[in-house]
């Protein structure tokens, strides 16, 4: 609870493979998942509820394009969780304060640009009140300049304690916030130690020649 974990590694490594286990996106065939003390694998679990109570944040932003960007924000609090209208829209607009974007609260997601989106989709997230957020390359779509407004609210969201799991080319937010980095390669996890271990020492050759590559 309360840890962030950071997962790296070449492109085609299994990074958002892995993420997407984390909440029954993606089937596994050996090990455990838990999450928040529930076995992801376990028939009996329910993987609806589940997904309820952790948030993903995807790298295309996966809004409705169709809805406004309250209606983003408000139709899984009413549709899944059974909050009211009002209470949902109140707690949808505190979010979209929270993330900068209020003011825009009435327009369609193809009115904003790409770094707002994913603010709007982390607030989305937020909404449902998830014990844990999984992060799927969230910056990776974005143009360069829009990064940081987006890894901004990933930060504050880290330093208030929020359980995550980033997938990311972002070594300054690894740097900054990860209490683990997980290396991947080739699908298998190479390294998973604490995050100043792997940034001062990587124990692999694989891991060492990414950062290499990675760190200017």
């Amino acid at each position: 609870k309360g840890e962030v974990v950071v997962v790296c590694g070449p492109s085609g490594s299994g990074k958002s493979t892995l993420i997407k286990t984390v909440n029954g996106l993606e089937p596994f065939q050996q090990g455990e998942i838990l999450v928040n003390g529930q076995s992801v694998g376990d028939k009996k679990t329910n993987l609806s509820k589940l997904r309820s109570k952790v948030g993903m944040v995807f790298q295309h932003f996966e809004l409705f394009p169709h809805l406004s960007i309250t209606e983003n924000l408000t139709l899984a609090q009413v549709k899944v969780l059974g909050r009211g209208k009002d209470e949902a829209n109140e707690k949808g607009m505190k979010l979209l304060d929270r993330v900068g974007l209020k003011a825009h609260a009435h327009k369609f997601p193809g009115q904003l640009s790409g770094g707002q989106q994913q603010r709007v989709a982390i607030a989305r997230a937020l909404s449902m009140d998830p014990v844990a957020m999984l992060f799927d390359e969230p910056t990776s779509a974005l143009d360069p300049e829009m990064i940081n407004e987006v890894l901004d609210v990933m930060v504050e969201l880290a330093q208030e304690g929020m359980t995550m799991m980033v997938v990311t080319h972002e070594m300054g937010f690894a740097k900054k916030v990860a209490h683990r980095v997980i290396f991947m390669d080739k699908g298998a996890i190479v390294e998973d130690d604490r995050k100043d271990d792997f940034f001062s020492n990587p124990k692999s050759e694989r891991a060492k020649d990414f950062l290499a590559k990675i760190l200017h």
